[in-house]
């Protein structure tokens, strides 16, 4: 899974998939990381509140990792595009 995310909806969008491909539910993933299951369910909506360190035990529960790279080219025209179909 290498899909950007450029926004607090979209990270928690893909981390809800990688939890959903895992076939775990948010109180599993919950009991997995020591964290409540509100804070999972507030991360996979999107809270633009949420710690990085909260993430990264997330993520790392997930068996997934945090990475930089430069935008694409084309990161404004995928932008419009996603709010329009999330719209």
């Amino acid at each position: 899974m290498s899909d950007p995310a450029r926004d607090p909806k979209q990270i928690g969008a893909l981390i809800r998939r990688a939890r959903k491909r895992q076939a775990l539910s948010q109180q599993q993933l919950s009991a997995k990381t020591g964290l409540r299951q509100e804070t999972i369910s507030l991360i996979e909506t999107g809270n633009p509140a949420s710690r990085i360190e909260t993430l990264l035990t997330v993520l790392s529960a997930l068996d997934l990792e945090f990475q930089i790279a430069p935008r694409s080219k084309d990161w404004r025209e995928t932008m419009v595009r996603e709010m329009m179909e999330n719209s």
